[in-house]
């Protein structure tokens, strides 16, 4: 089964080598027809420790490397 990969927003840098990154996603509700944004935070792995604060980013799947962190950043969106 392949890796999921999300898109998101860094939010948070403050972590040796991990950034809380913040993913919305936007639906129709089923009942009301109304578009609703919902957004979750992930932590993942940040290697190289460069990705800042309001820098967007991809997230990949990986198997868990603490608590927390069960993502990796793959790569920058420019």
């Amino acid at each position: 089964m392949p890796k999921r990969v999300l898109q998101g927003v860094v939010v948070s840098d403050k972590q040796a080598k991990t950034v809380v990154v913040k993913v919305e996603r936007t639906f129709l509700h089923p009942l009301l027809r109304k578009t609703v944004r919902r957004s979750k935070n992930y932590h993942a792995h940040d290697e190289a420790n460069a990705k800042k604060v309001g820098d967007t980013v991809q997230i990949q799947e990986c198997a868990p490397k603490s608590k927390l962190k069960r993502w990796e950043v793959v790569s920058d969106q420019a």
